[in-house]
């Protein structure tokens, strides 16, 4: 028995669109980067991009279990000398809720060019409208 390696020809690209209403963070982020992966697919090979493109609607309701929206943090640094910056999981969703999930998932990718490529196929809109109408994305199903 061979074993089957992808090649970019063979590649089939689908649609999803994932409903984050009242899902917790961590639960959406693992599914998503596997579809992002292709984990999903039986043509997945690891050493390429064999995934799908996922569009999460409603990311101002995604949900954090116990008191982590209070004392979970993001960290970043601004470049200049002291400017490492703070915020809270809270003011976060307030302010930019599609960054709590994109920061999620990217830290589920593959580190180095081939999860930046995975990365690039997921769209994040905070509201329950997206811009992806014409590509009929099928929906994706998540347990609460």
């Amino acid at each position: 028995m061979k074993s089957y390696v992808a090649k970019a020809g063979d590649i089939q690209r689908k649609w999803y669109v994932v409903d984050a209403t009242d899902v917790v963070l961590g639960r959406l982020a693992s599914n998503v980067a596997s579809v992002l992966r292709g984990k999903n697919k039986p043509t997945y090979t690891p050493s390429m991009d064999t995934g799908d493109y996922v569009i999460v609607i409603n990311a101002d309701k995604i949900r954090l279990t116990g008191n982590k929206l209070q004392q979970k943090e993001y960290k970043y640094y601004t470049g200049y000398a002291g400017g490492l910056k703070t915020i809270r999981y809270d003011e976060l969703l307030e302010k930019k809720p599609e960054k709590v999930i994109e920061l999620a998932v990217k830290g589920m990718l593959p580190k180095g060019p081939l999860g930046r490529q995975m990365y690039k196929k997921l769209k994040v809109y905070a509201g329950p409208n997206h811009d992806h109408e014409a590509q009929q994305p099928e929906v994706l199903e998540i347990a609460k």
